[in-house]
């Protein structure tokens, strides 16, 4: 009996040990690492300012001569020098290629210089009239206001060119037209100066552009570009001493341009999603 009960314990002992072999513990398992997603933000409202030079193109000049016919006729000469321009705006980026904006610009003083063939009044010997060139001196400042429209073409390391288009309207301001007739066989020998009174008024006006921008920061694009705006004719000065009015036949402005521009909300912002939660396997008997 003895002998039985000593084997039965060792049994005992020996099965409790199978058993505990058999349970495995639970297994852990390695967190997740939380998920990082960068939100688009290629869309946004917009600040530029621009500066330039522009190459002015005048499409020509008509007047009403004196006397009784009054025949509208053309300046022989008729040419507007080149000046600075500037500008502001407001736009928004739609998508990643294509934007728009309302932008306000502005075409520094620029000076006009003409001529025409003609008699003056009292310059030749004696007082009398003989054939004689007019030297004709005004200026022009013009503020534009356009709606416009781009496409970006994609960018590339850092660069995105682009092409766009614009419409809107251009204030043409005209100072006073100085007049002046002198004699073609002594330039000295000249007519008193008429002054005719400057005129302005708003022109159609369409404008079409091609640039690439950089990226200096998430925030601000640095802007080189060429532009080209027309504007139509309009009037150019008053009725004074047997002359006038006259007219501007519009003119053309080719334009280097430099800007920046400045986007709200530019830089992409990560956000970090918590990893889920995963519950312990549960533990295992073999």
């Amino acid at each position: 009996m003895k002998r039985f009960l000593t084997g039965f314990f060792a049994a005992m002992v020996i099965a409790a040990n199978a058993g505990a072999a058999d349970l495995a513990p639970a297994q852990p398992i390695g967190e997740m690492p939380p998920e990082v997603t960068v939100t688009d933000t290629a869309t946004g409202w917009y600040l530029r300012g621009d500066v330039g030079y522009g190459f002015n193109d005048l499409r020509g000049a008509r007047f009403y001569q004196g006397g009784s016919s009054a025949d509208e006729v053309s300046f022989d000469r008729a040419e507007l020098r080149n000046a600075f321009t500037g500008g502001v705006g407001v736009g928004y980026q739609a998508t990643s290629y294509f934007r728009t904006d309302l932008t306000f610009d502005y075409l520094s003083r620029s000076t006009f210089r003409g001529s025409t063939s003609g008699f003056c009044g009292a310059c030749g010997p004696g007082g009398s009239s003989v054939p004689a060139t007019s030297r004709d001196i005004s200026s022009l400042t013009a503020y534009s206001l356009m709606a416009n429209a781009y496409v970006d073409l994609g960018t590339y390391a850092y660069v995105t060119p682009y092409v766009g288009a614009g419409i809107g309207g251009t204030y043409v301001k005209w100072k006073d037209l100085s007049n002046t007739s002198c004699s073609d066989d002594d330039s000295s020998s000249c007519d008193d100066t008429t002054y005719h009174h400057g005129k302005g008024s708003w022109r159609f006006s369409y404008a079409l552009m091609a640039g690439a921008s950089v990226d200096v920061t998430c925030n601000v694009k640095a802007d080189v570009g060429y532009r080209y705006l027309h504007v139509s004719g309009g009037d150019m000065f008053g009725y004074a001493n047997n002359g006038g009015p006259g007219r501007d036949k519009g003119f053309d402005v080719h334009e280097a341009r430099l800007g920046a521009r400045y986007i709200f909300g530019g830089c992409a912002q990560a956000s970090v999603e918590p990893a889920p939660e995963i519950p312990l396997q549960p533990n295992v008997y073999k």
